[in-house]
């Protein structure tokens, strides 16, 4: 009983996630702020590299804080976002834990760009 209440909780917290990613402003905000490292951005900054207006930007700010997946830092009179890489990298994890049970599996591992080097 004890772990169906854990995986229940543990369920809730990858669905908030999974809803927090389910519109386009956010999983753009989150995308670039994955992409920053942990130092993030600040709001204005945000908005200006998406061309979001200020007050949409906080509420999707909010909504991406709450599922867990952004972490608020506050530094003097601005506050910096950071993409939350433990709540990523859980996410991801739950997503892939059940991948290819079926020996007939054909999935690849998360496809990956490939980049060239500078000459």
């Amino acid at each position: 009983m004890r772990g169906q209440i854990s995986n229940d909780v543990g369920d809730r917290a990858n669905l908030n996630a999974l809803a927090g990613l389910a519109q386009e402003s956010r999983l753009a905000i989150f995308r670039l702020l994955v992409g920053q490292g942990p130092n993030g951005l600040a709001a204005g900054t945000i908005a200006e590299r998406l061309g979001i207006v200020n007050a949409t930007l906080s509420f999707h700010l909010k909504e991406l804080t709450r599922a867990g997946l952004v972490i608020p830092n506050q530094s003097g009179s601005f506050i910096y976002y950071s993409a939350n890489y433990a709540t990523m990298n859980a996410l991801i994890a739950y997503l892939t834990e059940n991948c290819c049970q079926d020996s007939k599996c054909k999935a690849s591992g998360p496809a990956t760009k490939h980049r060239r080097k500078a000459a």
